[in-house]
């Protein structure tokens, strides 16, 4: 399987969690629209919700690679990246079930 499936941590302090949950929520729709793309979603921890987690899946490496490129992403990161406390960390898995 070509598939590749993302997890990207993200945390933040208190006092900026609902900023980043509106800047996280930016990449939804736009990466949605990607070619490629399989599913984009953001999600929060429950009991810790200063910690966010965008699971998403993409067709292969160069739908993921064309992502990350993208300027939308880059943009939403340079005002996200300076609130977060951790990452984004990125964790990619294979699907194994079907």
């Amino acid at each position: 399987m070509d598939e590749i499936h993302i997890v990207c941590e993200l945390r933040c302090e208190a006092a900026d969690r609902e900023r980043v949950r509106e800047l996280a929520l930016q990449f939804v729709e736009p990466a949605r629209a990607e070619h490629g793309c399989l599913y984009y979603n953001l999600h929060q921890k429950q009991g810790e919700p200063n910690t966010f987690f965008v699971i998403d899946g993409w067709a292969n490496q160069a739908a993921v690679d064309s992502h990350a490129r993208n300027a939308h992403v880059a943009s939403v990161m340079k005002e996200l990246g300076p609130l977060l406390t951790f990452g984004p960390s990125l964790t990619f898995t294979a699907r194994l079930s079907d």
